[in-house]
């Protein structure tokens, strides 16, 4: 018999919601996006309004599409951390209040293990080494020993923010990563750039000071674009196939909201094949922060006998993944 759990995502810009069943049907996973002005950032508590407003039409519309009633639903599974306080609160009042109601257990569940979670399971990656990549993470991950391993990451910014504001210092409105990318595939002029690869981690900063610099300087936006892209997604590249060579691995899989760019997908493909691994990246409609990312991963958790009083829902805005305990693995 199907079992079906309802997940709340609220990290950052994204509030989604996302009915899935205990087979992994997607039944639903609908979404309502803050847009920040021309030119600016996430704030958080502007946000954190968006979705206030926008929570009770995408619960709503989600649990219609999903064609499930509301008392087959055996467990809410809500976004504990990491992400933005503000926004991060929201989620868990909806889902909570949710739990409440329909007086079924509430699993907290870690972002980024969701990105990876889901990613295996619409790509059918079983072991992978994996690139998750957005706006809050940029990180090099395998599973051993009941949790995945963090083998490499940013020092600084993750590849969503060099992206987002670079973006936004040419005066877009984030998140940036497809017109930057619109503009790169314009473009087949390198301008050289910083390229900071330590040890097997990475830093960005430096790559985006000299990008600003040269915008500032005249430089054509889609030269630089290009050039940008080229170098950080190189530098992404190398620390993986680091990972990949020492860990032995048949498998790489991209997840997170840059995984929908082409430019890196075959950058990571060409690497993928001199290791006779296959490689797959999360599809493009779940590959930024979505509801069904929760909800599935909730899933795992709570078969596994995973949940929290619903007094205990708390969020944590820092949250490792290499913390959390991954028991329907072991």
């Amino acid at each position: 018999m199907k079992r079906y759990t309802l997940g709340v995502e609220s990290t950052a810009h994204t509030f989604s919601v996302s009915v899935v069943s205990s087979d992994g049907e997607i039944l639903s996973n609908t979404k309502s996006v803050y847009t920040p002005p021309e030119g600016s950032g996430i704030h958080p508590l502007e946000a954190s309004r968006s979705h206030l407003v926008s929570a009770p039409s995408v619960l709503s519309r989600a649990i219609d599409a999903s064609g499930v009633r509301t008392e087959d639903i055996a467990a809410v599974a809500y976004a504990k951390g990491p992400g933005l306080g503000p926004c991060l609160r929201v989620g868990a009042v909806v889902a909570r209040t949710l739990a409440s109601s329909l007086r079924v257990p509430l699993v907290p569940v870690n972002h980024a293990v969701g990105h990876i979670e889901l990613g295996c399971l619409l790509t059918g990656a079983k072991d992978p080494v994996v690139l998750l990549v957005s706006g809050g993470h940029t990180m090099i991950i395998a599973f051993a020993g009941g949790r995945w391993r963090i083998l490499g990451e940013t020092l600084d910014l993750t590849l969503g923010q060099l992206l987002d504001q670079f973006g936004r210092h040419h005066g877009l409105a984030s998140p940036c990563g497809r017109a930057v990318e619109e503009a790169a595939s314009k473009s087949s002029t390198y301008v050289r750039l910083p390229y900071a690869v330590k040890g097997n981690d990475v830093s960005f900063s430096g790559l985006l000071t000299a990008s600003k610099q040269l915008l500032d300087g005249g430089e054509s936006f889609s030269d630089i674009s290009y050039s940008i892209q080229e170098t950080a997604f190189a530098m992404v590249t190398e620390v993986t196939e680091r990972a990949l060579a020492f860990t032995g691995k048949a498998e790489v899989m991209i997840v997170g909201g840059v995984a929908a760019n082409k430019r890196l997908s075959l950058m990571m493909s060409t690497m993928s094949e001199r290791h006779s691994a296959r490689l797959t990246a999360a599809p493009l409609e779940y590959s930024g922060d979505c509801g069904a990312q929760i909800a599935w991963t909730g899933w795992l958790a709570f078969k596994s006998g995973m949940s929290v009083p619903v007094e205990d829902s708390a969020v944590t805005q820092s949250w490792r993944l290499d913390s959390v305990d991954i028991d329907w693995r072991n």
